[in-house]
């Protein structure tokens, strides 16, 4: 069983806010082995996932992490929204579709260049350092807009202890030990200078451009350069 299981296990009972107690009773087994589920300790066998997923009312796919579609669709990489592809601005904000395009086009380089490289580590440790930034700026919105902690899977006292910041770190450890192994196996890297990348993704590397450029000049200022 992977640990998308015991993680969505868990989100489900938060999401239901109830407790461990009530939800193992109703699951006709002890809070013990319902902790032991939750926390990846042991693994369930086929008639609790299906008592589960009747229970939460969610499909088998969904309670073993192979789609995000409660009903059990599995989506497929070129099904997934693309929200580069919106017209017009969000709903009242202009500096919001501003950022959003320059990030959103700054990340689709970035994973197109990787994509390149042929690296699936790298790949999926650019992409675990991303969500943490992504998770992080979330959750303190819920927070803010009196969103409850138990919602989330990461525990309220972790997440304040900086424990995604700790799994950014390891992303950035990984991600940096993939670009050494395409370093020692030769692997001809795709062309990062700047008229190479205006050349292939004009449109792009103007957002990159300017991403670039922003974040130096604010760091500088915290250099007091």
């Amino acid at each position: 069983m992977n640990a998308d299981f015991s993680r969505t296990l868990a989100l489900l009972r938060q999401e239901k806010e109830i407790s461990q107690r009530q939800a193992a009773r109703e699951l006709g087994i002890s809070q013990a082995l319902l902790s032991h589920y939750e926390n990846g300790v042991r693994e369930p066998g086929l008639a609790f996932v299906r008592k589960a997923c009747d229970y939460y009312h969610v499909s088998a796919d969904y309670l073993l992490g192979r789609t995000l579609d409660r009903d059990g669709a599995v989506i497929e990489a070129d099904e997934l929204y693309d929200a580069s592809e919106e017209k017009g601005t969000l709903r009242g904000s202009i500096a919001a579709t501003l950022q959003k395009k320059l990030l959103v086009n700054t990340t689709s380089l970035l994973f197109e260049l990787l994509g390149r490289t042929g690296s699936r580590e790298a790949v999926n440790a650019a992409g675990r350092y991303l969500a943490g930034a992504l998770y992080q700026l979330y959750r303190m919105l819920h927070r803010a807009a009196g969103g409850k902690d138990k919602f989330f899977a990461l525990g309220g006292t972790a997440f304040s202890m900086d424990a995604v910041d700790a799994e950014m770190r390891l992303a950035r450890v990984a991600f940096a030990q993939s670009l050494d192994a395409l370093e020692d196996a030769d692997v001809e890297l795709p062309a990062v200078d700047s008229a190479a990348l205006a050349d292939a993704y004009p449109g792009l590397t103007q957002s990159l451009t300017q991403v670039l450029h922003s974040t130096e000049e604010e760091t500088n200022k915290l250099l007091g350069r």
